[in-house]
């Protein structure tokens, strides 16, 4: 069973305080936490609850895991229906930045289920080194690690200071930057060690980050397309992006 001076603990990673002080954080559900066991991340503890422990004994043979009761499971989880099978996992150390392989940026991402979105699709179009500046939304947060669907185990994220970063390899590589103007992904001829800046959702990318860029693109609208649509979510414009460049 898990004490409540555990429970105390394991609640404090919903902030991002904690995590960032301890350098711990929270994987919830069946499918994030199968994929986790699988990755080289490191489980510090696995909380299962007596009915998931007795129906998937041969999943979780040879991995230590606490049982604890629903109401608990309540207590430690971040999820409005609280899981079955929860993770406190250590941060990975950030890594660098590969030169000669495909890379996507984010300036200023605020959203975390659009951040994790976007992981998700770069690492399914095979994209797994992701870039991101100070003020973009914690990788580690709750909803983020959600939205990935376990493509957190595959992305690595460096969180640097982006227009320093974006200086010292816009050349010889290409920097590709999403706009309202642009030429249009249709016809862009994306290479495959470009880096890829997708800007915030309601700001687009900053004026710091766009004097880096080398090329401007932009999602073209379709014809008919209503007043109303400014702009598109930013992560179904990074999906857009991705999906053409990964064309080759």
């Amino acid at each position: 069973m898990i004490s409540k001076n555990r429970i105390s603990e394991i609640r404090k990673l919903h902030l991002r305080k904690y995590r960032d002080e301890s350098r711990l954080f929270l994987v919830e559900g069946r499918k994030s936490v199968e994929m986790l066991l699988r990755s080289d991340l490191q489980v510090v503890d696995l909380y299962a609850t007596e009915r998931f422990m007795e129906e998937h004994a041969i999943l979780l043979t040879g991995v230590p895991a606490t049982e604890v009761s629903t109401a608990d499971m309540e207590r430690i989880s971040t999820l409005s229906t609280p899981p079955e099978l929860l993770a406190v996992v250590r941060q990975p150390v950030e890594c660098m930045m590969p030169d000669d392989m495909p890379l996507v940026a984010l300036d200023r991402i605020a959203d975390p289920g659009n951040f994790g979105t976007i992981a998700r699709t770069a690492n399914w179009f095979g994209i797994h080194h992701i870039v991101c500046s100070p003020d973009t939304v914690e990788f580690c947060n709750p909803k983020c690690i959600q939205a990935t669907m376990g493509s957190f185990c595959d992305v690595q994220v460096l969180r640097t200071d982006l227009v320093s970063f974006l200086e010292s390899r816009k050349a010889p590589r290409r920097v590709v930057g999403t706009f309202l103007d642009g030429e249009s992904v249709d016809t862009f001829a994306f290479r495959p060690d470009d880096i890829v800046v997708i800007g915030n959702e309601s700001a687009g990318i900053s004026p710091q980050v766009a004097q880096c860029v080398t090329h401007r693109i932009t999602i073209p609208r379709g014809e008919g397309s209503g007043s109303s649509a400014e702009s598109l979510n930013a992560a179904v414009a990074a999906a857009i992006v991705m999906q053409q460049w990964r064309r080759g």
